[in-house]
């Protein structure tokens, strides 16, 4: 195993994140507050750390990543990042614990947050909370994109290309596929600021918020979230821009370059948009027969925050959960979806709901026929019978840690709806649970530190798809 190449690519990664922290640096000095140096700090201790690991291990260079190698190495960044991206949090007076929930909610692009009062706080800050969801978003589309199909982790593997359907190392080509995906990330992001500043956003809001839009992050600079900004034209824009971060990456690239169908000849896509509008409308129609509202109000707010949610971006323009226990028990299952593979969203993910339906529809088809070939398949190709079970794995184990998550919260004296809400949002990085605890009006704070420490520990759980942490603990995983 490559292990001193593992610690060489964090090593990369640390310093790269103390040159990134320059920026809230700047954003602070420029206007005046003294906050500046913390991040100076911060940055110092992080490029001093990272750039002694880089010095210590120049020599290691490698053709190709192994597959022990990459399991390694995306299990140790998402771990070990978010120790080190916390520091700056410290100089609002949270303990380590709140800064490493904080940092890694923000890594994994989750939304949850510890801190209140944002709308006082200096830009600095505010800003370094937006880098951390954009840039985990691109080491989402890096895990998505090359290392889960690569990995096979949760029935990825459709996702292989038939070139590399036989390597066992990652493929420098790869890194050219992920400097378009860069690309399109970038793209949409300034697009998205732009918009965000044309329909009525201050510039540094409108940076903050695309930055959590694209990553389906969903860190916002006001306390109200969405709210705050009370436009309609606001939230159109956001819901089509998370509806974007919830779409392969892969597929803007090809519809760029090959086929401009691209885009909604994919089958995730096209579930996943009638999803939403099924759901969306069918919700506006009952919110405003039972909530006293016009459709029009009713459509663009059930839109948004049916997006939000269900892209895993977390943000919100109302306390949905004053809208009755109809919606309170659709709000909790939504959570589970996700969007599509490939995208910066959390969650199950729509192919495993249509790989699951088709495997359920067979077995159904073989109970009265039990020698009956029934075939399956996915975006016209057929189904391997590896992703079927990879994919029944991972759901398996996914309820799995949300029961034992849930049940760990409650013996820290949580009760039962803070407890199963807190993990099943950290375990699908949606951001806010329910209940007036951590619901879309409240936060984390008042949680336990050890709480909020198994919350992180769930948050990268979900957002590395669990089997690529619990590989690690493996004993055949450390055997030549």
């Amino acid at each position: 195993m490559q292990v001193k190449f593992v610690f060489h690519i964090l090593s990369m990664v640390i310093f790269g994140t103390a040159i990134t922290a320059i920026l809230p640096l700047l954003a602070d000095a420029v206007s005046g507050q003294h906050e500046w140096v913390v991040f100076a700090v911060s940055a110092a201790a992080m490029g001093f750390f990272g750039g002694a690991c880089l010095l210590a291990t120049r020599e290691e260079r490698s053709k190709g990543i192994s597959l022990r190698t990459a399991f390694l190495l995306t299990g140790l960044s998402w771990l070990i990042l978010p120790l080190f991206a916390a520091l700056p949090f410290l100089d609002l007076g949270l303990s380590y614990a709140d800064a490493i929930f904080e940092a890694t909610s923000g890594i994994t692009t989750t939304g949850s947050t510890v801190i209140t009062g944002l709308d006082d706080l200096p830009p600095g800050i505010l800003l370094w909370r937006s880098i951390l969801q954009w840039i985990g978003g691109i080491g989402i589309l890096v895990m998505a994109v090359v290392l889960l199909p690569f990995m096979r982790i949760g029935g990825a593997q459709l996702f292989r290309t038939e070139s590399s359907e036989t390597s066992d190392k990652v493929e420098p080509r790869w890194f050219v596929l992920m400097s378009n995906i860069l690309l399109v990330y970038l793209f949409l992001t300034l697009f998205c600021g732009a918009v965000y500043w044309i329909l009525g956003m201050s510039a540094f809001d409108a940076v903050c918020h695309a930055m959590a839009t694209l990553s389906t992050g969903g860190y916002s600079t006001h306390d109200a979230s969405f709210g705050y900004f009370d436009s309609g034209a606001l939230q159109w824009a956001a819901t089509l821009f998370m509806l974007s971060g919830s779409i392969p990456f892969y597929v803007y690239i090809k519809a760029v370059r090959t086929d401009a169908r691209a885009l909604f000849s994919d089958s995730q896509v096209r579930v996943l948009v009638l999803f939403l509008i099924i759901i969306s409308v069918g919700m506006a129609a009952w919110l405003s027969r039972h909530g006293h509202i016009g459709f029009g109000e009713a459509l663009t707010l059930t839109f948004f925050n049916i997006t939000s949610v269900v892209s895993t971006t977390g943000f919100a323009s109302v306390d949905y959960t004053l809208w009755g226990s109809g919606a309170i028990g659709a709000f909790l299952i939504l959570t589970f979806v996700g969007g599509c593979s490939g995208s910066t969203s959390g969650g199950i993910k729509i192919y495993r709901f249509q790989v699951l339906t088709q495997v359920i529809g067979a077995h159904i088809k073989r109970l009265t026929s039990p020698h009956r070939v029934v075939p399956t398949h996915f975006n016209g190709r057929p189904l391997p019978d590896d992703a079927a079970i990879s994919v029944l794995a991972f759901l398996t184990m996914f309820v799995a840690t949300i029961a034992l998550c849930t049940l760990a919260l409650t013996f820290m004296d949580l009760d039962l709806i803070t407890a199963y809400s807190a993990s099943v949002t950290a375990i699908t990085n949606v951001g806010p649970g329910l209940g007036p605890v951590v619901g879309p009006a409240g936060n984390f704070s008042s949680l336990p530190d050890s709480a909020k420490l198994l919350l992180a520990f769930a948050m990268i759980l979900g957002r590395l798809e669990i089997f690529t942490i619990l590989v690690i603990f493996d004993r055949g995983f450390w055997k030549n």
